[in-house]
């Protein structure tokens, strides 16, 4: 098994609904996204994938979310906009970007800060 990892950044604002201290206040942050894809075998080239293609999919993910209020992008009118789902959104909307039945993305992280991340993936 093969494992590839990208990283993609994006900044944007958000504020969490019901929560009671500073994150419930307008604020920003400068987001890091690292993804996980994974591949049981290599193509006719020794690849699992193209970094840039993985990296070109993730940027087309996460444009919507940069430089933007979360709280009004969708799924974020309906969801509190916290990493935990950011990371379950992205992996989600990769998981349907990527056509290649050899590669499946099995991990993404969100970081909010250099020292807190939240990370989804599926069993």
């Amino acid at each position: 098994m093969f494992e590839l990892m990208i990283e993609t950044t994006f900044s944007a604002a958000h504020q969490l609904r019901g929560y009671k201290g500073k994150c419930e206040h307008l604020h920003g942050h400068n987001w890091k996204v690292h993804v996980h894809v994974s591949a049981e075998r290599l193509n006719e080239i020794d690849i699992a994938l193209d970094f840039h293609e993985l990296k070109r999919m993730a940027n087309e993910v996460t444009a919507p979310l940069d430089h933007s209020f979360l709280n009004d992008v969708f799924p974020f009118t309906e969801k509190n906009p916290s990493s935990e789902n950011i990371a379950k959104w992205i992996f989600d909307s990769l998981k349907k970007k990527i056509n290649n039945d050899n590669v499946q993305v099995t991990a993404v992280t969100v970081w909010e800060s250099d020292t807190a991340s939240a990370t989804y993936y599926e069993d």
